[in-house]
């Protein structure tokens, strides 16, 4: 079963312009990029397992997670993967952004944060999955807490941040399984997890056929027990909620949207000439959650938890189940 905690956003709205002062390769497709204050002011703690929102050349927006030490105050580091099938967020990252560049970065968004309370904590790493765990695990290995990090990946040139791994987690603690594109050849996911330890957390991220056996093979672990991060939406489940048209009414302002059936809410609000804080349009990240007031929700999202769900929605998936539906807008 899923855990999801309340998102928190660990700094004020308005975005830093931070320098990029290294970039290094540190897996095959895998950079890290190393941000500062220009002046070399401290940046602000943040919270293992949170990300924040890059604003890269040519308007894109996009999330990524903080991979670094978050008692490091020096600086802040992303790790990137190339996808060759992306809207062009890494490829940007990995072509236009150079050394001494000015970005503009923030905010710092948590939907992945620890609990803590846990007696002992299992980390589960698949390819760039690793970035949100890495902080994690700076912070756990600081503490003296009792963890395991597992870091899944095809072969040795695909395992970013294995130095600085091996300098942060204790050795009997780090385990590296390598499949050769074989799954079976990897970590024994089921076996793993297959015996519920008491007051024991579970945190995975990586892509999708990992976040698919994770999930399957924690299935059983009690209730806010399990943790996880998606960094690409999973395939869409199949909905019995037709993809009709409906009403969309902004209360603050006092205006009537009509929202097509193959039309996003933030898309039809955009056509009007107002913007919307966007980042992932996956429903991913978080970034474009808004407050509703009326309405039933057909929530697509993979970020809010249902306490969320009762009062906001992301409007770069989530569609409305009747005619009608208000936001806080």
């Amino acid at each position: 079963m899923n855990a999801s905690l309340p998102m928190t956003v660990v700094q004020e709205l308005q975005p830093w312009q931070l320098q990029v002062r290294a970039i290094r390769l540190q897996a095959q497709g895998i950079c890290s990029f190393e941000l500062v204050d220009p002046e070399g002011a401290a940046l602000p703690r943040f919270e293992a397992g949170a990300h924040v929102d890059v604003h890269l050349p040519g308007g894109i927006v996009r999330s990524y997670s903080l991979a670094g030490d978050p008692n490091d105050a020096t600086q802040w580091v992303l790790g990137v993967l190339r996808e060759s099938k992306s809207r062009g967020g890494s490829q940007a990252m990995h072509d236009k952004v150079r050394v001494g560049d000015m970005i503009t970065v923030g905010p710092v968004r948590n939907a992945f944060p620890m609990a803590s309370h846990a007696k002992h904590t299992i980390l589960l790493g698949g390819g760039i999955g690793i970035t949100p765990l890495k902080s994690m695990a700076h912070v756990l290995a600081a503490s003296g807490a009792s963890f395991e990090l597992h870091y899944c990946a095809r072969g040795l040139k695909q395992v970013a941040f294995m130095d600085e791994l091996r300098a942060t987690v204790p050795a009997e603690r780090l385990h590296v399984h390598l499949d050769d594109g074989d799954p079976a050849k990897g970590l024994d996911i089921q076996a793993l997890l297959r015996e519920p330890a008491s007051e024991t957390h579970v945190y995975f991220c990586g892509p999708g056929g990992f976040m698919k056996a994770c999930a399957e093979a924690s299935a059983h672990w009690p209730e806010g027990t399990v943790h996880s991060e998606h960094f690409k939406a999973p395939d869409p489940v199949p909905s019995d909620i037709p993809e009709g048209a409906f009403e969309l009414r902004l209360v603050r302002s006092g205006e009537t949207i009509q929202v097509g059936p193959d039309q996003t809410i933030v898309r039809a609000i955009e056509l009007t000439g107002r913007r919307v804080a966007t980042s992932c349009l996956s429903g991913l990240c978080g970034a474009c959650k808004v407050d509703y007031v009326d309405g039933e929700v057909d929530h697509r999202d993979y970020i809010l938890n249902d306490e969320e769900k009762a009062r906001c929605l992301t409007v770069c998936v989530s569609r409305a189940k009747g005619k009608t539906l208000s936001l806080d807008l």
